[in-house]
């Protein structure tokens, strides 16, 4: 049974989660810097990046880590420290903790010892990126990171084809290239914005199609991106499976069309890019 918190004495015990800046470090809070000047540890991430945020504002705590290596057992180590009075405070390396970061395990195992979990607010790289981007920001899904290899990757990607929200990714320079091709390939040349160095003084938007951010030279892509893309405004596409799509192809083959002319009628019959029914009829 669910109780409602007017009827429920507040737990003796709490572990706070704050979000940090994303790159200028005068966005952090009063609130947090209040928090984190009065907590006796300071679960993070890195410790060399928060040793730095520290610094900044002249602060000195016991810094203990908590990252996605050792997550599950530093988790059991904070949890035991607050249930023994100490006050602690978790913060991932930029923005909030357990979004696409470390820190959803700690969450978790918190509320599970009657921990209180309080979440301080902060800045968001998605939410930046969204109302930057002038992409609609009326209905958004948030996807992070996309799988690091191409089969897996170009499967995430077709499986949000037909989602109408703005869709957010996180994205690394080194893999940027590649996945801006591959969102092409599945979405087709639909309007898309990458977000980088937000907040920094080098803070960059660059808007346009798939087609013209696929066309400017990686390695002109520093710093970790936020990419934005439309969502899907056809309402006559058709989402079918790998499979599905395989046998349409086939089954026109068969009918004595040439495979070029067989995925080019299958690329007009559901909307799906070309490029993606070939790689997939030549896919072992």
């Amino acid at each position: 049974m669910i109780r409602h918190k007017s009827f429920q004495p507040q737990p003796a015990h709490t572990l706070y989660f704050i979000a940090t800046p994303i790159g200028n470090l005068q966005e952090l809070s009063p609130r947090a810097l209040e928090i984190m000047s009065k907590v006796d540890k300071i679960a993070c991430e890195d410790t060399r990046v928060t040793g730095k945020l520290l610094h900044h504002f002249n602060l000195q705590k016991p810094l203990i880590p908590c990252h996605e290596h050792n997550e599950n057992l530093a988790s059991q180590t904070i949890i035991q420290a607050v249930l023994q009075g100490e006050s602690i405070a978790y913060v991932s390396d930029a923005g909030y903790p357990g979004i696409s970061d470390p820190g959803q395990r700690l969450i978790q195992l918190a509320l599970q010892s009657d921990i209180h979990v309080v979440v301080i607010s902060g800045p968001s790289a998605i939410l930046n990126a969204l109302i930057g981007s002038g992409l609609n920001t009326e209905r958004f899904y948030f996807h992070g990171f996309l799988l690091p290899k191409e089969g897996p990757r170009l499967d995430e990607l077709k499986d949000l084809y037909t989602r109408k929200e703005t869709l957010i990714f996180y994205e690394s320079p080194h893999r940027i290239d590649s996945t801006l091709k591959n969102m092409l390939e599945v979405f087709g040349n639909r309007r898309a914005v990458i977000a980088r160095e937000l907040t920094k003084l080098h803070e960059e938007y660059l808007r346009g199609t798939l087609q013209e951010l696929v066309e400017i030279d990686p390695t002109s892509l520093k710093g970790e991106m936020v990419v934005l893309v439309d969502g899907n405004k056809d309402e006559m596409s058709i989402k079918l499976s790998d499979d599905e799509l395989r046998k349409l192809v086939q089954n026109l083959t068969e009918t004595g069309l040439s495979m070029k002319d067989a995925i080019r009628q299958v690329s007009e019959m559901t909307t799906i890019q070309k490029n993606y029914i070939y790689k997939l009829m030549h896919r072992n």
